[in-house]
């Protein structure tokens, strides 16, 4: 059935879905997504007639692309080859970030609305099939990824939340203060060893010690002279968006503040240097080979593209309003 539904599709370059990687770029400002190729920095797609899209996903086979819209309430389900719409699933209610399990199953979506929830999608009936309450609005969830936790972070509820991916019931929880982006550093046996965690009103992140469900540290970020921080406002976060490299060897994270990404050594957490790049840069994602992060700069309205090995900036890549979550796609 043809569903009739405001969405505009432009693929200037679109090969098989398992062929190439592409970094996906939602606009929070508009109702457009780009897709970049990494290998040009160029954009080679565009899908349209999501509106504040927000949080994107992607089937670990890179068949389908997933994103949720605070504006339809819906999550949105793009076939990635076409880019057409397969479906708008109807959510509980707004929502922000969204994750998915490492079999695909399971699509995971942080409701940010009082009093707060986690919608669970079957991405194989494509229907919400739960809504699990949480204490306050959820902003930001993942998976682990040995895929045993789904980790959300609540703002308004300040705490980090860990249920247990097999009952989806909580299994414990973290903080007292508002919790933002949150990346995962892997043991040797794929087991989840640290999580690195934003933290509201801090310009820097927590260490967590996953095993023992508590924090071990906490990093500030560089200064730099006080006549070229960017004055703000950061809606209480001076400091968001922040992951692991996938080769696991370094650790990125953006400072509003200063308009840079800094790079640290893992698992040491030593300091590598810095890179200027856009105006609020506001989260990043990195090809598979860690050779390259890309960072989304919310203010620019464009997406930085910065070299890991040299730390400096190789493209600086216009896209639309308000550049925030980014994804890599196989």
């Amino acid at each position: 059935m043809r569903l009739a539904l405001p969405l505009v599709l432009t693929a200037l370059l679109v090969a098989p879905a398992t062929a190439q990687v592409r970094i996906i770029q939602t606009n929070s400002g508009g109702d457009n997504i780009h897709l970049i190729d990494p290998a040009t920095n160029k954009i080679v797609g565009e899908i349209k007639g999501i509106p504040v899209n927000h949080g994107a996903a992607v089937a670990p086979d890179g068949s389908r692309f997933y994103f949720s819209s605070e504006a339809t309430h819906t999550v949105d389900v793009i076939d990635a080859k076409s880019l057409a719409l397969i479906k708008k699933i109807p959510l509980s209610n707004r929502p922000h970030n969204i994750t998915i399990s490492p079999d695909g199953r399971r699509l995971y979506v942080a409701i940010i609305s009082q009093p707060g929830a986690i919608d669970v999608i079957d991405t194989a009936k494509l229907e919400k099939v739960k809504t699990i309450p949480t204490k306050g609005g959820m902003h930001n969830i993942y998976v682990t990824p040995d895929g045993k936790n789904v980790v959300s972070g609540s703002i308004a509820g300040t705490h980090m939340l860990v249920l247990d991916a097999k009952t989806e019931e909580p299994a414990w929880t973290l903080f007292n203060e508002g919790v933002r982006p949150i990346a995962f550093e892997k043991n040797s046996d794929g087991s989840t060893k640290r999580a690195f965690v934003q933290i509201s009103n801090y310009h820097g992140f927590a260490v967590v010690d996953f095993a023992q469900r508590k924090e071990v540290a906490r990093i500030t970020l560089p200064d730099i002279a006080p006549e070229k921080r960017d004055p703000g406002p950061f809606n209480q976060a001076p400091s968001h968006g922040i992951g692991v490299s996938p080769d696991g060897r370094t650790l990125w994270v953006a400072s509003r503040l200063n308009g840079h990404v800094y790079g640290y050594s893992l698992p040491d957490l030593k300091l590598l240097g810095g890179v200027e790049v856009g105006k609020h840069p506001d989260w990043l994602t990195f090809t598979p080979d860690s050779k390259t992060v890309y960072v989304a700069n919310g203010l620019s309205d464009n997406v930085s593209a910065v070299d890991i090995a040299s730390r400096k900036e190789v493209a600086r890549i216009s896209v639309g309003k308000g550049p925030k979550r980014n994804i890599t796609a196989p």
